[in-house]
């Protein structure tokens, strides 16, 4: 999968979410409407880091490739050369998946 040509700032991170499942555990095939949004995905790019009140900035505890389970209201959707992305804060991230 190829990174977009963004960069986020900040302490801002950007993620692919994952595919939503088709069927249910019990092998029913569910429509749109009824599919649960992912809350989990990939880093594709991080920002600097936050800017701290004496001018240094914090480094951003997550890194590029890295899976990670977010806030299922977190983040605003983008979309980049048709591909649907989340831009979020590194805050709204509640997990690496390892």
């Amino acid at each position: 999968m190829a990174s977009p040509k963004v960069r986020p700032l900040g302490d801002k991170v950007l993620v692919k979410p994952c595919d939503e499942e088709d069927t249910s555990a019990g092998g029913i095939v569910l429509p749109d409407s009824a599919k649960e949004k992912p809350q989990e995905g990939t880093i594709l790019a991080v920002g600097d880091g936050k800017l701290l009140d004496s001018g240094e900035r914090a480094a951003v505890t997550v890194k590029v490739g890295d899976r990670v389970i977010y806030s299922k209201y977190g983040g605003t959707e983008v979309t980049i050369d048709g591909e649907d992305y989340l831009l979020m804060d590194e805050g709204s991230l509640l997990a690496v998946r390892e």
